[in-house]
């Protein structure tokens, strides 16, 4: 009687952390366009790439971790996609909608909007310092294009409208729009018309100081 001899299995490549760090963060958007922010869970993004809870804990430290991670990581993307802005905005009467619609995809399509809503609701405010340094990358970068360092105000300015618009937009807008009988591009195509405003050299005249009676 012979027996067939076992083949030997191949050794599995382990991987090193920042590999673990990109796959997890790119399972991690996976579930969180498929399940919303509650599906973003160690053990889930361990099933979805082969590993333990324990490792991915291990590499991440938390679940609010990796949330705040993977929110850092979509701000980044979201600068790599203005990375052209102003070039765009004096070149092309288009792209202030270009513009807008970039970043209302990040919250909306991209899953930004809910994920910081749910990351602000848990209360712990810390784990958004990712995004902070995020947030401040692309106000620098578009300053840096822009060849003017008197910008950086106005830029902020800017930052400021499109992000929290989008943000509201991504997490309350579809109910606000049906309230007021608007459709669903009414706040990009606002966004589209102010942002030019905020890019002129003068910038938008501020406010005016209350009427005192």
């Amino acid at each position: 009687m012979t027996y067939k001899q076992a083949r030997p299995q191949p050794k599995r490549r382990k991987r090193l952390g920042a590999e673990v760090r990109e796959e997890g963060l790119a399972a991690a958007r996976r579930l969180l366009l498929a399940g919303g922010p509650s599906a973003v869970t160690l053990a889930n993004i361990g099933e979805e790439i082969g590993m333990s809870h324990a490792n991915v804990l291990h590499h991440f430290g938390s679940a609010a971790a990796l949330q705040s991670a993977l929110m850092g990581s979509m701000i980044n993307d979201l600068t790599v996609a203005l990375d052209d802005v102003v070039t765009l905005l004096r070149t092309d009467a288009a792209a202030p909608r270009a513009v807008a619609d970039r970043v209302f995809d990040a919250f909306d399509k991209g899953g930004a909007g809910p994920l910081a809503a749910w990351i602000i609701l848990s209360g712990d405010l810390g784990q958004l310092e990712p995004v902070r340094d995020a947030v401040r990358a692309l106000v620098d970068a578009i300053v840096g294009q822009t060849g003017d360092a008197a910008a950086t105000e106005r830029v902020r300015a800017a930052v400021l409208m499109m992000a929290v618009s989008a943000f509201g937009d991504a997490v309350i807008g579809p109910s606000i729009r049906g309230m007021l009988d608007q459709d669903s591009d009414a706040m990009r195509d606002l966004i589209a018309r102010m942002l030019p405003l905020f890019l002129l050299p003068g910038g938008i005249p501020p406010a005016s100081p209350p009427v005192v009676a």
